[in-house]
């Protein structure tokens, strides 16, 4: 990010950062990377993609920051679930933060692209229960943080199953030369 932008971004959520809270999801792991990266990564494509299709920079930023804000891992607890862990992160979001209705709303709708993924094959998440219509983005911003989270979780689970693979690999050769005799 240039040097302007890039104060820019760091003015709107520096609260977020600099929030105890917040640091917390530095511990938890999300698709290979922490949390905090994760979400740091969503913002600033978020950003940069609200600047381009003239959306609210301020909403585009703290959502994308916001958008996994849950304590723990998805499995830990029901409401951490696949589909049902925006409904928790707006919640947390609303309560450390005081976000906006329309930033609620964009944390709130990023899986929407999951929930039309579970519409068309419903034997993915049997147990979950998403609707189309509680989930859909209302607004730019919403769209763009959808998006965001989309293609950086693409990105970093591709990195992530590379060095799984790369490690898996290195343990059978390894293993093959120790245990040769």
């Amino acid at each position: 990010m240039a040097k302007n932008k890039s104060k820019e971004f760091d003015s709107l959520v520096s609260d977020i950062l600099e929030n105890e809270y917040f640091l917390e999801t530095k511990k938890d792991l999300h698709h290979g990377t922490s949390k905090y990266e994760h979400s740091l990564r969503v913002a600033k494509l978020s950003y940069k993609l609200g600047r381009l299709f003239r959306g609210d920079l301020r909403v585009a930023a703290r959502a994308g920051l916001l958008h996994d804000f849950f304590f723990g891992t998805r499995k830990e607890k029901p409401e951490n679930s696949y589909l049902r862990h925006p409904v928790t992160a707006a919640s947390n979001a609303k309560r450390y933060f005081n976000v906006t209705d329309k930033e609620a709303e964009a944390i709130k709708t990023h899986m929407f692209h999951q929930v039309l993924l579970k519409k068309i094959f419903p034997f993915i998440n049997r147990r979950e229960k998403a609707s189309v219509k509680e989930f859909k983005p209302k607004s730019k911003e919403g769209w763009i943080i959808c998006f965001s989270d989309l293609l950086v979780s693409i990105m970093e689970l591709e990195r992530f199953q590379f060095t799984y693979v790369a490690n898996v690999f290195l343990l059978l050769v390894f293993n093959i030369i120790m245990f040769k005799n």
